[in-house]
């Protein structure tokens, strides 16, 4: 009912309702008949005068033996003779009528000689017609809602380029280009759009290329700045210069790796996720990384092979250099939009600040800047594992564990088995 085609639909139907009953209630109203106690009286007086006819003289009146048959009409029947016995005519009077177009009749008896049968005009309806009028509504909601909700669904089906604009949003966050059509007002939305999407992609590449470039860029002076500190005679303080310009050189490449990651259109493939996890996981262990594999499921995802193995690959590098031990599971989960393939990575260490967690997948942040004499890294791993990720249509969650350390958990989609098969083979 949130749905503008809902309110639009509803608001026609109500509005159509509304004036059809109001104009029927006004009708019925005015070309209603006079109420059955109007009608009651003159057909009381005609059965007075009738009996003091037939007191005087029978002669003249066709009498029968019995009274007539057919379907008795029990409210018309009370009403007459209650108002016979308010001026003191006690008379078992019926009112019926023997089929549906056969006019209505009156028997009277008439004492010791028989039954008069007094054809009579149709009577006034014997209840109100607020039954009738509510059928009468009920039958015209039905007729109009169908045709308010047709009616709303063309009305709101152009503006349906809205939402479809924003579910089509790919991981790279840019607006895929929308025909501009329809209704003028729609058309102008479009273009509105399509300008929005076209400088975003741009400021996007620019921001790109500004990035690139300053990684790029750094490197020569990096470069001159290792030669120059060859020949600082004092050991410690060359030991610190050549430790600084690591750190600078780490920070260039993974810069100009972020913008590869946010610019590369691999094409997936399906993957085997629990071989792909023990593959990188036993590498990690011939470098010397605490990185043990607890448990897999098998599963199968759709992903760019490279890039989700460097995105694990960090992910786990990050848990047992920080954490000191990484354990890694692969589990098969049931996900808001189906099974998901969970990649569950948990370490050892100190965890994160709550306050702080929000800010983990910021470019170049680190929990503690004082780790990076440490620690290598330039605080990119885990945006550039999120990126990969959630360009393979999955996300990353990251929380402390309740004993400590960190829990790291991708979630992809999965693919079904024969899908994976036949991919296999092909």
């Amino acid at each position: 009912m949130n749905t503008l085609r809902a309110k639009i639909a509803l608001l026609l139907v109500v509005a159509i309702v509304s004036v059809v009953g109001i104009l029927t209630w006004v009708m019925i109203a005015m070309l209603a008949p006079p109420p059955p106690q109007r009608t009651t009286e003159p057909l009381a007086d005609q059965v007075e005068m009738f009996l003091r006819v037939a007191k005087q003289d029978t002669s003249a009146l066709t009498l029968v033996r019995e009274p007539s048959g057919g379907d008795l009409r029990e409210n018309a029947t009370a009403r007459l003779r209650t108002e016979l016995a308010e001026r003191g005519v006690d008379l078992p009077v019926t009112i019926s009528r023997k089929d549906w177009n056969a006019p209505l009749v009156v028997s009277i008896p008439i004492a010791g000689k028989g039954w008069l049968l007094l054809p009579i005009a149709d009577l006034p309806p014997q209840r109100k017609p607020w039954y009738g009028l509510l059928k009468w509504l009920a039958l015209i909601t039905v007729g109009v809602s169908a045709i308010a909700i047709f009616a709303a669904h063309r009305m709101v089906q152009p503006l349906m380029l809205l939402e479809n604009a924003v579910e089509s949003v790919g991981p790279d966050a840019i607006l895929p280009l929308l025909p501009e059509k329809g209704p003028a007002e729609v058309r102008a939305t479009a273009r509105a759009l399509n300008s929005l999407s076209s400088r975003l992609r741009s400021a996007i590449e620019s921001r790109m290329r500004l990035l690139a470039a300053a990684g790029h860029d750094l490197r020569t002076p990096i470069t001159r700045m290792r030669l120059r500190a060859e020949f600082v005679e004092d050991e410690e303080e060359r030991r610190l210069w050549l430790t600084d310009l690591d750190e600078l050189e780490r920070i260039a490449d993974s810069a100009i790796l972020l913008v590869r990651e946010e610019s590369g259109k691999t094409s997936p493939e399906t993957l085997r996720l629990d071989t792909l996890v023990t593959g990188i996981a036993g590498e990690l262990k011939d470098q010397n990384l605490d990185v043990t594999v607890t448990g897999t499921q098998t599963v199968s995802v759709r992903a760019g092979k490279l890039a989700l193995s460097r995105a694990l690959r960090n992910l786990m590098i990050n848990a047992a250099t920080h954490g000191r031990q990484a354990t890694v599971s692969v589990a098969d989960a049931d996900g808001a939009d189906g099974a998901v393939a969970q990649v569950i990575i948990e370490d050892e260490g100190p965890g994160i600040p709550p306050e702080l967690l929000y800010r983990v997948f910021e470019p170049f942040f680190r929990v503690d800047p004082g780790r990076r004499q440490n620690i290598a890294g330039a605080g990119l791993g885990l945006t550039i594992a999120r990126e990969i990720v959630q360009r393979a249509s999955g996300d990353i969650r990251i929380s402390n564990r309740d004993r400590g350390g960190l829990k790291q958990v991708v979630e992809l989609a999965q693919v079904e088995e024969q899908a994976a098969v036949k991919d296999a083979a092909e």
